[in-house]
């Protein structure tokens, strides 16, 4: 995939990516591709080396160690990619580029570089869309594991599984059952997650101008979805570009008749303020 060099050639490879079935959704190319639409003015080069180290030292650790530990090791030891504790907000957090620049990041962010290293090692590995907090989930010869890509993929035991579950909020008929607790997403949820993550960062900034990038990304991925039409009219509406909100507003409405009496709503109280 050759470098995207407008939003706009990016926004259509997000596009061409969001066509595709959730089997075939190219979860690192569309986590990069957004990252471009973003800041269009930076090589994604170095993004692409960093994952194909990962990937070779993975592949050298899996000769001599389990999997749950080559990918601890390589990624999280060798590589140095791990959670940013100190700065959790910083928006650089949720970028794909800038997390491979500085090897630190959200879960989610992370957990993209993992989970494309992983599998050009022949890793059975998907990430887990955890209430609170992103995981991922390997296939071993004992089962399914949990690995925390925000601390260096290091394993994470049922019990904690259960307690973190807890501290979510979730019910003890949930928090009990690992098999839901570690049920995998899809590809394109992960991406999806990950603009979520730069929407509210965004949205608590007052930054409309970001927040909207990012909800016309997640229109694109995931072109059956009305919800991100709806946020793309509020970070418009922020903006003050009132006309462009009512545009969202009606793609929402089109798309999801049971968005119609929210959208409506929104849309009359704009027109009065067109008017």
């Amino acid at each position: 995939m050759t470098r995207a060099a407008t939003r706009e050639q990016a926004l259509a490879s997000l596009g061409a990516a969001g066509a595709q079935p959730d089997e075939r959704f190219p979860l690192f190319d569309a986590a990069l591709d957004c990252a471009m639409h973003e800041d269009p003015n930076r090589n994604p080069e170095p993004a692409r080396a960093l994952v194909t180290e990962a990937a070779a030292r993975l592949r050298d650790r899996l000769r001599q160690e389990r999997p749950e530990d080559a990918i601890c090791e390589a990624l999280g030891s060798d590589m140095g990619l791990n959670g940013d504790h100190l700065t959790y907000d910083d928006p650089k957090n949720a970028d794909l580029i800038a997390v491979c620049e500085r090897r630190k990041g959200l879960p989610v962010a992370l957990g993209v570089i993992y989970v494309e290293a992983g599998r050009r090692c022949s890793m059975d590995i998907r990430g887990v869309d955890f209430p609170g907090h992103f995981l991922l989930r390997l296939e071993t010869d004992q089962g399914p594991i949990a690995l925390d890509p925000f601390e260096g993929g290091r394993v994470v035991m049922p019990s904690e599984l259960t307690q973190r579950a807890f501290a979510a909020g979730l019910t003890p008929d949930v928090a009990d059952r690992i098999d839901l607790l570690m049920m995998p997403a899809p590809d394109r949820m992960i991406v999806m997650r990950l603009q979520n993550n730069i929407f509210a960062r965004a949205i608590r900034r007052g930054d409309y101008a970001q927040a909207e990038r990012s909800a016309l990304r997640r229109a694109v991925l995931d072109p059956k979805d009305h919800r991100p039409w709806l946020d793309v009219a509020a970070a418009r509406e922020g903006q003050g570009a009132l006309t462009g909100a009512l545009e969202a507003l009606g793609r929402a409405q089109i798309l999801d008749g049971g968005a119609t009496i929210a959208a409506r709503a929104a849309r009359e109280r704009m027109r009065m303020r067109l008017n």
